[in-house]
């Protein structure tokens, strides 16, 4: 038995986790049973045909990122047969397009993350680790509130297909998506994880799972080639490092921007902790959305879209940059997407912080499998120059920042959200609340947010509403929302004391987040 703590957004995600470590498998080894039980009770936010990153702290190395996120294929569809539409999603305030089709599909690299995280890092058989999930996907999970109400806002994707629907319609009210309550199975999920572990991932990069996603594409108006999935590499990256408030953050490094907009952020706020601030006073809020809108501008000025990952975060991060944003906040009074986050530590001091995504799905089931392929080439967020212009045969960016914060006492505490946009100002603030108010996991990651894009300022409840009101006086229209809510992301977060003793975690109430403490 390996004690530790397991933060996820889904019961069952976090029981997988914990079922591992009580059976002795080390934190890498309970992330993969997590994730492969977040694509059975979690499935518009996790699939085996999306991808992900995962930061890694060895008990005794440094950290490290291994990047399994998707890639562009080789080549851009034919313009005359390309399978490529719009899906609207209705979040309720707004609604929101999204591409779908056989041709939103990117290269898949979750399944290859799996196989190889479990080698390099893993002590248990890949066998063992995937039970949990396959019991969960034969015998079904009741939805929970949250997975209902995500499956109402992209009901129209996953009622495209007779696949989809076959999986998930409701068997109480025929002709509608699964509601709450229901039961999800997926048999034949539960049996492609089966062959997986016995035939290996070439199974899937280069077996009947490239050659049937390979024909369909090319029959039905898609984009990938056998060559696309026979290609596709994990990366091995040195993780961005940022020294703060006395402490080392590790997160998520070029050629994704989520990791690299939070160092900024946190480079121009690095005077806070030097101030006597109080939680959700003027001069904390003031200077957190000032925080927020500078990072805005200088993604742009950077050309943080246009130009080689590296090359603008050198620019980003240059000390020239740096000083002349936070010089601009001296004037001042100092005062919802498909992405699910895994956390794990065990008592050896090993810690791994996973975000995945499937964007919102595709629509397309691969057959006999259970498993709905990706649309990030149908994500206009990670589409800067438009659809069907994207650099072939390239890693895609992505706002997923999962990240460890290292103290000088050893203590370890990982962390990473999901929620589109809002992640990297989730992240921000949960890391500011640890640092520079000394507040405990749990009311970091539970305490009020706010999230400033240009011209409006979102609030959630909880700060004093004069401050709030002063606010308005600087930043323009304010939106207050009546609850916690999951437009302000979803930030799992756990901790280890290896020196101390003991562990500790936190779910994120706003993404029905479950943490687990195991003996």
């Amino acid at each position: 038995m390996m004690s530790g703590a397991v933060s996820a957004g889904h019961p069952a995600t976090a029981r997988a986790a914990a079922t591992i470590l009580n059976e002795g498998g080390n934190a890498f080894d309970a992330v993969l049973a997590g994730m492969a039980a977040a694509c059975v009770c979690e499935p518009v936010l996790c699939s085996l045909g999306g991808g992900g990153f995962l930061m890694a702290k060895p008990e005794s190395g440094e950290p490290r990122i291994l990047d399994f996120f998707v890639q562009t294929p080789l080549r851009h569809p034919d313009a005359r047969t390309r399978d490529f539409f719009p899906a609207l999603c209705d979040f309720g305030a707004i609604q929101q397009e999204f591409h779908i089709g056989m041709a939103s599909m990117a290269t898949p690299g979750l399944a290859r993350g799996m196989f190889e995280v479990n080698k390099l890092l893993g002590r248990m058989p890949l066998g063992q680790i995937l039970e949990p999930a396959i019991i969960l996907a034969k015998e079904g999970v009741p939805l929970h509130r949250l997975q209902a109400y995500i499956f109402q806002v992209v009901g129209p994707i996953y009622m495209e297909t007779e696949a989809s629907r076959a999986i998930f319609e409701s068997k109480v009210n025929p002709g509608n998506l699964v509601g709450e309550g229901d039961l999800v199975a997926n048999p034949q999920f539960a049996d492609f994880l089966d062959a997986l572990v016995h035939e290996g991932d070439d199974l899937f990069y280069r077996g009947e799972i490239a050659a049937r996603v390979a024909e369909d594409c090319r029959a039905q108006g898609g984009t990938l080639t056998r060559n696309d999935f026979e290609a596709f590499k994990l990366e091995h990256r040195r993780p961005l490092s940022l020294a703060y408030a006395d402490a080392q953050i590790y997160t998520n490094p070029p050629p994704s921007t989520g990791g690299l907009l939070i160092a900024f952020a946190l480079s121009i706020l690095r005077d806070l902790g030097a101030q006597d601030v109080a939680f959700g006073s003027s001069t904390h809020l003031t200077a957190l959305v000032q925080a927020m809108a500078l990072t805005n501008e200088a993604k742009i000025e950077s050309r943080l879209h246009e130009a080689p990952a590296e090359e603008a975060a050198a620019v980003l991060l240059s000390e020239e940059m740096i000083d002349a944003y936070r010089r601009r906040i001296a004037p001042y009074p100092r005062s919802y997407r498909g992405t699910t986050h895994i956390s794990v530590v065990d008592s050896n001091g090993n810690a791994a912080s996973l975000t995945l995504s499937n964007g919102e799905g595709c629509g397309y089931i691969v057959p006999n499998t259970g498993m709905m392929m990706n649309n990030m080439l149908g994500e206009e967020d990670i589409n800067p120059h438009g659809f069907h212009n994207w650099p072939p045969n390239t890693r895609m960016s992505s706002m997923m920042a999962p990240s460890l914060i290292v103290e000088p006492t050893g203590r370890v505490t990982a962390l990473g959200s999901g929620g589109s946009n809002r992640i990297r100002t989730a992240i921000l603030q949960v890391l500011i609340n640890i640092l520079n108010f000394n507040m405990p996991v749990e009311d970091a990651v539970s305490s009020p947010r706010i999230h400033y894009e240009p011209d409006l300022l979102n609030v959630e409840p909880g700060f004093l509403e004069p401050t709030v009101n002063c606010l308005s006086k600087h930043f323009g229209d304010i939106k207050q929302w009546d609850e916690l809510n999951l437009f302000f992301g979803g930030v799992h977060a756990v901790r280890s004391d290896v020196r101390r003793g003991g562990v500790d975690g936190v779910g994120d109430p706003r993404r029905g987040g479950v943490s687990i403490v195991t003996a």
